[in-house]
């Protein structure tokens, strides 16, 4: 089977849940379009007027510090760049992120749902155009091999890992299970793109906590160093030529960047 896009996913925030997408035109240097372009501060980071550059990932709430966020299920209007946030099927709130009063309405919804989580007010920033609040200071894609993660779930976790856990913005199939650990230094295109391929990532402890229920049932850092001699899971890729790409596109990796 010839490697392809199974799916395309965009968090609008940091930290909440994906979106779908069939395609997505990409940018040289700049991430999936509205891939984590916001972010949910707390605690003295809320506090800081200069939120515009890239900020450490300790600055927002995340799953693994906020396992309630994955209780949450939140919608994205593009065009309006309206925030829906849903919570057992039913609307709690909803707010456009583009205007202070749709955040203000947002950052109280989060309030106090997250009351005694950490002090002070939450605040929703907005990265600068072009940019994101990814883990690393340069915007990039993260790449999931669904083989590996087929490999992964029979051979060490012994139960079905949900891929959302990895918050991954492109999901390849057709590969063989961690081929792509070969990849760093080299160029995949996909699509009309092509894509730089950084660096593999290591599990982090957001990866634990399951998107369905928001409980933390997995150790996967210990359970992959034991059973593979290594923890990582995942792809950091930078756009070095841009294109359009879509669900089902063919990938072709392997060429030295």
């Amino acid at each position: 089977m010839n490697p392809t896009v199974a799916a395309i996913r965009r968090h609008p925030v940091k930290g909440l849940s994906g979106q779908e997408l069939t395609a997505a035109d990409l940018v040289p240097g700049q991430a999936l379009p509205l891939d984590r372009r916001y972010g949910l501060l707390h605690g003295p980071a809320a506090l800081d007027t200069d939120v515009k550059g890239w900020r450490p990932p300790s600055d927002f709430f995340t799953l693994d510090r906020t396992e309630k966020l994955a209780l949450l299920d939140t919608g994205f209007d593009e065009a309006t760049h309206s925030l829906i946030v849903r919570r057992g099927g039913r609307q709690v709130s909803r707010g456009r992120l583009d205007q202070p009063m749709g955040r203000t309405l947002l950052e109280q919804f989060f309030a106090a749902y997250l009351a005694g989580t950490v002090p002070g007010m939450p605040r929703l920033v907005e990265a600068a155009p072009g940019g994101a609040f990814g883990d690393s200071e340069e915007p990039s894609l993260v790449l999931l091999n669904l083989a590996s993660l087929r490999d992964l779930e029979e051979r060490i976790a012994k139960q079905p890992v949900d891929p959302r856990r990895f918050r991954a913005n492109l999901l390849i199939d057709g590969l063989n299970p961690w081929v792509e650990r070969s990849w760093a230094g080299t160029t995949l295109t996909v699509g009309g793109a092509t894509l730089a391929i950084v660096e593999a990532v290591d599990c982090r402890p957001a990866y634990d906590v399951n998107p369905a229920s928001g409980a933390t049932d997995l150790n996967l850092l210990p359970l992959m160093e034991r059973g593979y001699g290594h923890a990582q899971v995942a792809l950091r890729a930078r756009v070095v030529r841009g294109g359009r790409i879509a669900v089902g596109d063919p990938v072709s990796p392997g060429e030295v960047g």
